[in-house]
């Protein structure tokens, strides 16, 4: 124990030292023997007299990332308010579980059952018509072409995106090489034999055919800016290294008609008149309920978004 004070006199016992008016014999050590009680993570959370546990929300939050725990805790929160909603009105309805296959070759659960079952027979979803199909169409046809397609050649200097040197090195190196090919752009595929670090290298460089998403951002933005022939004169930089490309065709994406898409657009449509009429099922529900510590109806609540 730290001395506070050593000004007694000489000979006094501690407990003549104790007995001093300015003395510290109020303090007493904290009792470790009983650990406190640690605080509820959160408010105590109930639909209709049912509580969810605690334990349940932390088990649930695993199925909702979000940027801190807490926004993950009252999204579990707000997901097993949700559930218990729905289950206590298919109880209510005396709905008969009807377990049928998942997509994924498992069987639903009583409770999935109950809870698909009373969506499927509680929330009427019309069919998309033609013309709302049609309307939709025309309303957003950039989203209907097919993708274009790109023929292309590369040489690949490579380097390690965190070694500084290398990628120095290895931009000069790919500087060189372009400012040669300027002048002399038929040596194109010999120098990818000699020089890619891709293994296109031993086809000359050749990739094939490319749509969205088969290379790199950069790569796929320099090709979209291209002319059939066209070798770039600056290198292009990725993660990868450095490339001089070569765009030997392109096929431009073309509109799809609306026939080929109709049975496409119906489904969107359905889905997010389906997502919307659940939604506004489940605020009816939690509009009747009785549910304590969590807001589910209010502005930054699910059914609110």
């Amino acid at each position: 124990m730290v001395t506070l004070f050593n000004n007694t006199d000489k000979g006094s016992t501690a407990s003549e030292v104790s007995g001093k008016k300015d003395s510290y014999s109020t303090y007493q050590e904290p009792d470790t023997r009983i650990p406190p009680k640690a605080r509820p993570v959160l408010d105590a959370v109930s639909v209709n007299g049912v509580e969810i546990a605690e334990s349940e929300i932390l088990a649930e939050a695993q199925n909702h990332p979000a940027e801190n725990p807490g926004e993950a805790l009252l999204a579990a929160a707000r997901a097993l308010v949700v559930r218990e909603l729905l289950l206590q009105r298919a109880v209510e309805l005396n709905l008969a579980p009807v377990r049928e296959e998942t997509a994924d070759g498992r069987h639903e659960t009583d409770e999935d059952a109950a809870i698909r079952i009373l969506i499927e027979r509680e929330v009427t979803i019309p069919s998309a018509t033609a013309e709302e199909c049609l309307r939709f169409y025309e309303n957003n046809r950039a989203k209907f072409r097919s993708e274009p397609i790109f023929e292309a050649s590369h040489i690949l200097i490579a380097a390690d995106p965190a070694d500084q040197r290398a990628r120095d090195a290895a931009r000069n190196d790919a500087e060189r090489l372009a400012a040669v090919l300027v002048g002399h752009p038929s040596e194109f595929a010999t120098m990818a034999r000699t020089h890619s670090a891709c293994p296109s290298a031993t086809q000359g460089g050749n990739l094939g055919q490319l749509t969205h998403g088969s290379t790199v951002a950069e790569f796929e933005r320099c090709l979209a800016r291209m002319e059939e022939g066209q070798i770039t004169s600056a290198p292009v930089e990725s993660r990868f290294g450095f490339h001089i490309i070569r765009l030997e065709r392109r096929i431009d994406g073309e509109q799809l008609p609306f026939d080929f898409v109709q049975d496409r657009i119906a489904g969107w449509l359905e889905a997010s008149t389906w997502s919307k009429a659940v939604s506004q099922f489940i605020a009816i529900l939690a509009a009747d309920a009785t549910i304590t510590g969590i807001d589910v109806l209010g502005a930054d609540g699910p059914l609110m978004q």
